[in-house]
């Protein structure tokens, strides 16, 4: 479980306001000021007290030191998954940035040796209008010979520069791509982030306002997890994770967009399908994820069955993207209040 999952799941669970509370106390009797950063770092920290940021904020507390801006910064872009690829992305650009003026400069004499080059030629051409002496001829030509020569060898250093930015440039340009798709992936799961799930909602909550067509959100849930990630540990629960998010990614492909929501919360778009429909499908998956028993991959230990909780809910005219999540959230909570291991719709619930 990456370290973010960890402060996920300790920041919701029953000693979060006793971490919290933790936190302030400890910066506060180091004279450290409250602002987000330093309290997101320390959050981390007793969360997660194993983790890089754990041990680095342990040794500060114990050597009494205070934390300054300046390392406050550093320490959240090495450490904070959220920091590291904006500056990952800031890096790959600018390097980018450089290629593409090297491949102006090296256009630039290009056309500084073509625009000379030409000189010399309409030069040789004016010579030679009229007759010349043998010698003169010659030194015309051989003026000519020495230019082109000389032309060729720019050309061909100009040539292997510029092939060699513009393979830098394609190398660069599939990083930052590499990293954007980084930064909107669940490095557990591989399915879509919380983020990349919002901005997909929006567009397809603007299609569908658009053309007229439905468009159902799916939200689930892992039954009795932090109960499983308690007895089993850390590993098995992000194995049971892994299990959830393969049967979901198996269940809808493209157009449809799952996503994992949070911990152990998983969201999907089904454009263009009615509640009904999904109701349907997402019963019968639940059903598939809870008909298999899970072992341990070290061991082959019987871990048992793993079930789900589902509520669904289909966009209303004049709805907001929001909207439409909290009432799917609201049909998931009923499935836990009525006994778990169940889909229901939050349209029949309204009714």
């Amino acid at each position: 479980m990456s370290t973010q999952d960890q402060l996920d799941m300790v920041i919701r669970g029953p000693k979060s306001y006793e971490i919290a509370s933790r936190a302030l106390d400890q910066m506060k009797d180091l004279g450290i000021s409250p602002t987000p950063l330093n309290y997101e770092l320390w959050l981390f920290a007793l969360a997660c007290p194993q983790s890089a940021i754990g041990v680095e904020i342990s040794k500060l507390v114990s050597d009494r030191r205070p934390l300054s801006d300046v390392e406050a910064e550093s320490m959240a872009l090495q450490y904070l998954p959220r920091l590291r690829l904006p500056e990952e992305m800031r890096e790959t650009g600018d390097k980018l940035t450089q290629q593409l003026e090297t491949i102006g400069k090296v256009i630039t004499v290009a056309q500084k040796n073509a625009r000379e080059y030409g000189k010399t030629l309409e030069g040789a051409s004016r010579d030679l209008e009229h007759p010349q002496e043998l010698a003169e001829i010659r030194r015309v030509v051989e003026t000519l010979a020495a230019s082109t020569m000389r032309a060729q060898r720019e050309n061909a250093a100009l040539e292997t520069q510029l092939l060699k930015s513009t393979e830098e440039v394609r190398r660069l340009r599939e990083n930052l791509e590499q990293v954007r798709r980084d930064s909107l992936t669940d490095a557990l799961t591989n399915l879509a982030n919380r983020k990349a799930f919002d901005d997909a909602l929006n567009r397809a909550c603007a299609d569908s306002a658009q053309t007229g067509r439905p468009l159902t959100v799916a939200v689930l849930d892992i039954d009795h997890f932090k109960r499983f990630n308690d007895t089993w540990g850390h590993q098995a629960g992000d194995q049971v994770i892994r299990y959830v998010a393969a049967m979901i990614a198996n269940a809808c492909p493209q157009p449809r967009f799952a996503a994992r929501y949070g911990g152990e919360e998983f969201a999907i778009l089904f454009p263009n399908e009615g509640v009904g429909a999904v109701h349907k499908l997402i019963e019968a998956m639940c059903k598939d994820i809870a008909s298999r028993s899970l072992k341990r991959r070290s061991t082959a230990e019987e871990l048992g069955t793993v079930t789900v909780s589902a509520g669904v809910a289909e966009l209303h005219r004049g709805e907001l993207p929001s909207d439409v999540v909290e009432r799917a959230d609201s049909a998931l909570y009923a499935s836990k209040r009525n006994g778990r291991n169940r889909t229901t719709n939050a349209e029949a619930l309204a009714a």
